[in-house]
């Protein structure tokens, strides 16, 4: 496997993100709305530069010299509690590489490079491979959410997973 980059989340990406949330899988586990408006990417991309503009978000493509892989999110970053939120979403074609391993690595030692004291990912219960992911990338399991409101109508068990920067 070549090796993954994150760079910032910019309208270069805009078509890649647009067909990486047409997937039904990606819905089925993201908070991308079912079905996604048709200009989501570009709303979507507006709402991670205000975030980045006020500290509050982040978001970056994942790619590598064959191109777009998904994204790595930090969908809610408290400066004040030093806690981020981290999410990865891997495109279809990039999917059992080890390649949402490699992006939650590496959003973990940015959160990390930021100040964050503690990481924490929310991962629907039914996710096993994200599961998988959060274990490889040293996340413990803290507990379940139950019936945790994930978008319009949709609720679901979601695990709570968390890193520490300490835990090394």
């Amino acid at each position: 496997m070549e090796p993954v980059r994150l760079e910032q989340l910019s309208e270069a990406h805009l078509s890649d993100v647009a067909e990486l949330v047409a997937d039904p899988d990606v819905r089925r586990f993201t908070r991308v709305p079912e079905p996604p408006p048709a200009d989501f990417a570009r709303r979507w991309l507006a709402l991670y530069e205000a975030g980045r503009r006020d500290g509050t978000r982040e978001a970056f493509a994942a790619l590598d010299g064959g191109g777009f892989l998904g994204l790595g999110l930090a969908p809610e970053i408290d400066r004040e509690a030093r806690e981020v939120e981290l999410g990865y979403i891997v495109a279809r074609s990039a999917r059992g590489r080890g390649v949402a391993t490699e992006i939650l690595r590496l959003l973990t030692g940015w959160a990390c490079e930021q100040g964050a004291h503690r990481l924490y990912l929310i991962i629907d219960v039914a996710n096993l491979p994200s599961e998988r992911v959060a274990e490889r990338c040293g996340y413990a399991r803290e507990g379940v959410m139950r019936s945790l409101h994930l978008k319009q109508d949709i609720r679901v068990d979601a695990g709570l997973w968390a890193r520490l920067a300490t835990d090394g």
